[in-house]
């Protein structure tokens, strides 16, 4: 299988990277001491998060449709988006996803398995991001090779930003993003409980996470009715 076959097929599945990301963090929790506690790892997994989410946002509320989307069975994109946030990265809802998944994994207080995150997100997504691009190389050709001359794959080079012409759209963030929040959600409740079971032998989540994430997941439930059940964040050219 070549390296555009295996980004192709990871891109198919790329929404169960935080199943695996979740059941490989077992035994770092399972033998990680409570004594590596330090408000340290808090606040900084909770700056890490809030960024992550903040880059999704933006990237979400100034893109057109039928480009940076969830579609799994193909590749897409009616436009090459080389403005707003896509003038400093090419890959900005995957920069996000790692500052995500760097501030949930902070919350192990176990620097082993940040290493071990990193390692696992880029062998995954590096080969997703190959087969995007070579998809976006064949379909726009020189635009897209002078787009990608000028703009990092991942971390900007510079911060020469274009704005996009795309109106920021917060209808955009409420439809397109309550399962990815979700899913970042669930990464805290799941090492928190995990944590308290290996610690005290007993299965409950920390009283203030327990209360922050229930409020959340009642604001989720309510974008997810919206959204299937009425037109309240139904939107034009916007995917």
């Amino acid at each position: 299988m070549t390296l555009e076959e295996q980004g192709n097929f990871l891109f198919k599945y790329r929404g169960q990277f935080p199943i695996l990301l979740f059941l490989s963090s077992i035994p770092f929790i399972k033998f990680t001491s409570f004594n590596n506690y330090n408000d340290i790892y808090i606040f900084s997994s909770i700056f890490f998060f809030f960024s992550g989410y903040l880059i999704r946002f933006y990237t979400i509320a100034t893109t057109p449709k039928n480009t940076s989307g969830r579609n799994t069975k193909k590749q897409i994109a009616e436009t090459l988006n080389t403005k707003g946030i896509y003038s400093l990265v090419r890959n900005p809802l995957y920069l996000g996803n790692y500052f995500i998944w760097l501030g949930v994994s902070l919350y192990t207080f176990n620097i082993y398995f940040l290493i071990y995150m990193s390692i696992i997100f880029y062998l995954f997504y590096s080969r997703i991001i190959f087969a995007e691009e070579c998809f976006l190389r064949k379909k726009f050709d020189k635009q897209y090779n002078q787009w990608a001359q000028q703009t990092n794959s991942f971390f900007p080079k510079s911060f020469s930003f274009t704005k996009s012409h795309i109106p920021f759209s917060y209808i955009s963030i409420l439809r397109r993003e309550y399962s990815s929040l979700l899913s970042g959600i669930v990464g805290y409740l799941f090492i928190d409980f995990l944590r308290n079971y290996f610690l005290y032998n007993s299965f409950f989540i920390s009283d203030n996470l327990l209360k922050i994430s229930s409020i959340v997941i009642f604001f989720i439930l309510i974008l997810r009715t919206l959204k299937h059940h009425t037109a309240l964040l139904s939107e034009n050219d916007r995917s």
